[in-house]
C-alpha cells in the first residue's frame, strides 16, 4: 500500500508550551489510523496542524509526495484533506441542505457534486428527512451526520475525524462508526481521534498513543487493543 500521508517531526507550540513535540507517523492509502490519548495530549492539535488551522513550529507534512506544510487550509481541501471537527461546528441557523452545500464550496463540477450529495443522503437517510430543517434544531447524532456529510461533499481522499461519537447514544455511536468504515471501504483514508478508545481501536488498521504531545506507543489496532498499558490507561482494564 502506498503512503498517502507522511508527517515528520511535527512540532506545535502555544507560546512557550510545546503542545506537540517531534511527532512522526504515516497513513497509507485506504487505512484507518487512530490516535489514542488523554484530554490535553495534543490529538486535536495534530489534526488542526494537518488541515492548516494551526501553525507548526517545525516538521513537515507530505501528502502523496507533495510537501503541503506551508499551504493554507483551502488549498489543503483542494488537495483532498477534509476535517470533521470536534463539536461539529455546524451553521445552526442554516438548513441541512445549506450546510452540505458549503462542504463543496471549492468545487465547480455541478453534476459530480449532485452525485456526491445523493451519496451523502444515501449514507445518512435521516438527513434526507431533515433536509430543509435548521441544523441547530437537530439531535446530536443528526448533527454529526451533517458534519460528516459536509466534509464528504469536498470529495476527500483523506478524512480527519475529531471525536465523532462524543456525547452520542450507543446506537448512534454504532451508526457513526459503521459509516466511517463504509467511507473507508470506498477508498478514503481515515485519521480518527476518538475518546472511545476501545471502539476506535476495533476498527483501526494502525494506531498510536499520544502522551503529553509525544508518541509513546504505535502498532496495529488489534495489538494496541490488547496492550497492557493501553488497556489500563484508556480501556478501563487492569493489566
Amino acid at each position: 500500500m502506498s503512503v498517502n500521508l507522511q508527517v515528520s517531526n511535527l512540532t506545535v507550540t502555544y507560546g512557550a508550551i510545546a503542545a506537540v513535540r517531534g511527532v512522526s507517523f504515516s497513513a497509507a492509502a485506504g487505512e484507518i489510523v487512530t490516535i489514542v490519548g488523554a484530554n490535553g495530549a495534543g490529538k486535536t492539535t495534530v489534526l488542526n496542524a494537518l488541515c492548516g488551522l494551526r501553525t507548526i513550529g517545525g516538521g513537515a507534512i507530505v501528502l502523496d509526495g507533495e510537501d503541503i506544510t506551508a499551504l493554507p487550509p483551502h488549498e489543503r481541501v483542494r488537495r483532498g484533506i477534509s476535517q470533521v471537527p470536534e463539536g461539529r461546528r455546524l451553521f445552526g441557523r442554516m438548513t441541512v441542505a445549506e450546510n452540505l452545500e458549503i462542504g463543496g464550496y471549492t468545487r465547480s463540477d455541478r453534476a459530480e457534486k449532485r452525485h456526491d450529495l445523493d451519496h451523502v443522503l444515501e449514507l445518512f437517510p435521516r438527513l434526507k428527512e431533515r433536509y430543509r430543517q435548521l441544523a441547530g434544531t437537530l439531535s446530536g447524532g443528526e448533527q454529526q451526520m451533517v458534519a460528516m456529510g459536509r466534509a464528504l461533499m469536498a470529495r476527500p481522499r483523506f478524512l480527519l475525524l475529531d471525536e465523532p461519537t462524543m456525547g452520542l447514544a450507543p446506537q448512534i455511536v454504532d451508526l457513526v462508526l459503521e459509516s466511517i468504515k463504509r467511507v473507508n471501504r470506498e477508498g478514503v483514508t481515515i485519521l480518527l481521534v476518538e475518546q472511545n478508545a476501545y471502539r476506535a481501536l476495533e476498527i483501526a488498521d494502525r494506531a498510536f498513543v499520544l502522551e503529553s504531545g509525544e508518541i509513546s506507543l504505535t502498532g496495529p489496532g488489534d495489538v494496541l487493543l490488547n496492550h497492557p498499558q493501553v488497556r489500563s490507561a484508556y480501556l478501563g482494564f487492569d493489566g
